[in-house]
C-alpha cells in the first residue's frame, strides 16, 4: 500500500477519490491548496473557507487526517501573473490546464515528495495506463461526458508518475452513489464552475479587478461602426452573447470574429459558416509537451481545440525537437483562438499538447490585418 497526498478542493469528486484510495488500504492524507483568498474584493463567491471546512469534513469522516497547504505565493507567480500578462497582450490563457500543470502536479506534487508521499491524488476523470516499458499513458475518463483529460494536456511524465486518478473509471452518478455510501458531508454539494481554485468568480470580473477596461468601437469586416465594447480583453472569438450589438436580421446574430489590437476595435459578424475568421483549418501550435513517447515528424491525430469541443482528425507537422507543430484540419474548425490549449490524442490515448500561437484565416488580411482573440476563460467543470 502507498502513502499518498490527496488534493481536496471539497467538491465531491475529491472527496470520493479520497474515500476510495482510503478503502483500498492505502495511506492517505487530505490536503487543501489554499491558492486565493480574494484579497482584492472580486465580485463574486469565492469560498474558500468553505471549501477547507467541507474538505475537513470529509477526512473526519473518513478517518484521515487533513492540512491546509499555503500555496498562495506561487499560484500568484506561476497562474495569476500568466494569466494576467496573456489578457494584456490580447490572448486567451488557460489557468485551469496552467493550474495543472504548474501547482497541482507542479508545486504540490514537489511538496508531497518532499514529505514523503509517493503519489499526489485528484478527482479528475482521467485513466493512466501503464506500457511493458514501464512508462505511463495519459487516457482519456471512462464517462466520456466528464473526461477532463483534456486539462492535463500539459503534463509531462514525470508528473504523471506522481499522479492517481481514482475516479476515472467511473461515470458521475455512480460517483455521487459512492458520496452517499460513504456518507461524504460533500455528496449532494454542487460542482464548481469557478476558475481553478479561486472559487465561482467570473472572469470578466476578475479581470477587472487587475486589467483597466479600454472601451473602443465595434465593427463590421469593413470597419463601419456598429456599436461599443467595453475592452478587447473581455470577448472571446466566436463569443455570441454579451457582444452588446442588437441585429437588425431576423433570427441571427453577430459573433466575434477577431480583434483590432493596433486600433482597439472589436470587429463581428453574421454567425455563418462562410464567415471569414470565424472558421480556419490551419494552425500553429507552440510551447509543446508530451506526455510520455516523442512525437513523430509528422502524423495523423486527433486533436482538440477546447474543453466540450470534439477533437477532429488533423494532419500534424511537429518541427524543432517536437516544440512546435503546423496542425491543417481536415475540416476547417469554430473559433481556433491564439493563447488556449491544443490537445493531441491517438485515439484515447492523450500525448501531449501545447499553445495555439497564430490562426491562418483564409482571407484573414482582408477581415481585420493583425488578427488576435481574447476573453473569459474555460472552467474545469462546465
Amino acid at each position: 500500500m502507498a502513502r499518498i497526498l490527496a488534493a481536496m478542493s471539497g467538491g465531491v469528486d475529491s472527496s470520493v477519490a479520497a474515500a476510495l484510495l482510503v478503502k483500498e488500504g492505502h495511506e492517505v492524507t487530505g490536503a487543501y491548496m489554499k491558492n486565493w483568498i480574494n484579497e482584492e474584493n472580486i465580485a463574486g463567491d469565492c469560498p474558500w473557507q468553505q471549501d477547507i471546512e467541507d474538505a475537513r469534513a470529509v477526512c473526519d469522516t473518513i478517518g484521515i487526517e487533513f492540512r491546509v497547504v499555503n500555496l498562495m505565493k506561487e499560484y500568484r507567480s506561476r497562474v495569476v501573473d500568466y494569466l494576467l500578462r496573456g489578457y494584456e497582450q490580447g490572448i486567451t490563457p488557460n489557468p485551469d490546464v496552467l493550474c495543472n500543470r504548474e501547482m497541482k502536479f507542479g508545486v504540490f506534487l514537489d511538496y508531497a515528495r518532499e514529505q514523503g508521499f509517493e503519489a499526489v491524488a485528484t478527482g479528475h476523470y482521467a485513466r493512466l495506463r501503464e506500457k511493458e516499458d514501464g512508462t505511463i499513458d495519459l487516457l482519456r475518463g471512462r464517462d466520456s461526458n466528464k473526461d477532463q483529460s483534456y486539462f492535463l494536456a500539459l503534463l509531462e511524465q514525470h508528473q504523471v508518475r506522481g499522479a492517481l486518478f481514482p475516479i476515472g473509471d467511473l461515470p458521475k452518478p455512480r460517483v455521487r452513489e459512492l458520496a452517499r455510501e460513504f456518507a461524504l458531508p460533500t455528496a449532494d454539494k454542487k460542482d464548481s464552475q469557478g476558475i481553478c481554485f479561486i472559487g465561482e468568480v467570473k472572469m470578466a470580473d476578475f479581470l477587472r479587478a487587475f486589467v483597466p477596461d479600454k472601451p473602443g468601437r465595434t465593427v463590421d469586416a469593413r470597419g463601419k461602426t456598429l456599436g461599443a465594447h467595453r475592452g478587447l480583453h473581455l470577448y472571446t472569438l466566436g463569443q455570441r452573447r454579451g457582444v452588446g450589438v442588437a441585429s437588425s436580421v431576423p433570427h441571427e446574430a453577430y459573433v466575434v470574429i477577431a480583434k483590432r489590437i493596433e486600433s482597439n476595435e472589436l470587429v463581428v459578424a453574421f454567425d455563418r459558416p462562410d464567415t471569414p475568421g470565424l472558421y480556419a483549418a490551419r494552425c500553429r501550435v507552440g510551447s509543446i509537451s508530451r506526455v510520455n513517447a516523442p512525437f513523430g515528424e509528422e502524423q495523423r491525430l486527433l486533436v482538440q481545440p477546447r474543453y466540450r469541443t470534439a477533437a477532429m482528425p488533423a494532419r500534424v507537422l511537429f518541427f524543432e525537437g517536437g516544440a512546435m507543430a503546423e496542425v491543417e484540419y481536415e475540416t476547417p474548425q469554430r473559433a481556433l483562438t491564439p493563447g488556449q490549449i491544443c490537445a493531441f490524442y491517438d485515439g484515447e490515448v492523450l500525448l501531449g499538447g501545447g499553445v495555439f500561437e497564430e490562426i491562418y484565416h483564409p482571407a484573414a488580411r482582408e477581415v481585420s490585418g493583425s488578427l488576435q482573440a481574447a476573453g473569459p476563460g474555460m472552467t474545469t467543470d462546465e
